[in-house]
């Protein structure tokens, strides 16, 4: 009799407790605070930067389970006119039409540091490109996937340019933007303007007050995250997708779900009970066989 496939990953031990973010704080002090916070986390043993580590091994099943976890689940869900994040069943959904990724600097960001996200990006989408086999490139204008590397005063009053480069963008994702809390150091949000389960356009923000490599790793999550891998689970090990900052660097199993995610024998719309199956084949057949 079959059974249902069990990662076996295990789940990543409860993270040590980081001092809570303040209410409010100054801006100038927020790059102060994000500095303090990436340091506790790398005294912690998180924020790791190898790929593909020898204690997180992974196999077909680990693979199958979390792509679905990630893929075929929502972090966030509507709930009486306001988003709050609830774990719950949903679609596939990804891009049909080339992804092209443009930056919007505020005047924050410092010359060097313009210039490094830049050529980050750059070989990123190149890299996005190579594992999903759909085209996303870096563009300088004529973007659909926006990507808004601002500090605490820009963001606050982004609404007149979120309405430059995402005409028609609704209020709850300018509330949302507007007033991000310093408990969340980046996001992403896709949508379809066909309201179905193909995206159309996607907005990233980065904040200038990261450090590098909190900020590269935000780059990493947010871009990928905005392909279609929407939700983070904690069996997802070694991955990207996983609120517990345990890792700052695209892994092999983050490469993996991408390519399954773009795989032609899935298809948009598609729920768990059609899609694992596929899901397990093309898993199999990217491992090796190895469950």
């Amino acid at each position: 009799m079959a059974t249902a496939p069990v990662a076996s990953t295990a789940p990543m031990p409860r993270p040590p407790r980081m001092a809570e973010p303040p209410a409010r704080i100054s801006d100038d002090r927020i790059a102060q605070y994000f500095a303090t916070l990436e340091a506790q986390r790398l005294a912690n043993g998180m924020l790791r930067q190898d790929r593909s580590p020898r204690d997180l091994p992974i196999n077909a099943r680990d693979v199958e389970e979390a792509f679905v976890r990630i893929a075929l689940y929502d972090e966030y869900t509507m709930l009486d006119g306001q988003l709050v994040e609830r774990k719950t069943p949903s679609v596939l959904r990804r891009w049909d039409m080339p992804v092209r990724m443009q930056l919007h600097f505020g005047e924050a960001a410092a010359a060097e540091a313009r210039r490094n996200d830049t050529n980050f990006v750059t070989g990123y989408a190149a890299r996005l490109a190579s594992l999903t086999g759909h085209p996303v490139a870096r563009v300088e204008s004529g973007g659909n996937f926006h990507i808004l590397v601002v500090d605490e005063a820009e963001r606050q009053a982004i609404g007149p340019r979120l309405r430059q480069i995402l005409p028609g963008v609704d209020s709850l994702t300018l509330d949302l933007v507007e007033n991000l809390p310093l408990s969340v150091s980046c996001l992403v949000l896709a949508y379809s303007r066909q309201g179905g389960n193909v995206y159309t356009d996607a907005l990233a923000i980065i904040r200038t007050e990261l450090p590098d490599l909190s900020r590269r790793a935000c780059f990493y999550e947010e871009l990928a995250q905005g392909m279609g891998l929407s939700n983070d689970s904690p069996r997802a090990r070694p991955s990207l997708f996983n609120d517990t900052a345990e890792f700052a660097v695209l892994t092999v199993l983050d490469e993996q779900l991408l390519r399954i995610l773009y795989d032609p024998r899935l298809r948009p719309g598609m729920r768990e009970a059609e899609a694992r199956p596929i899901i397990r084949e093309i898993a199999s057949e990217l491992m090796g066989g190895a469950s």
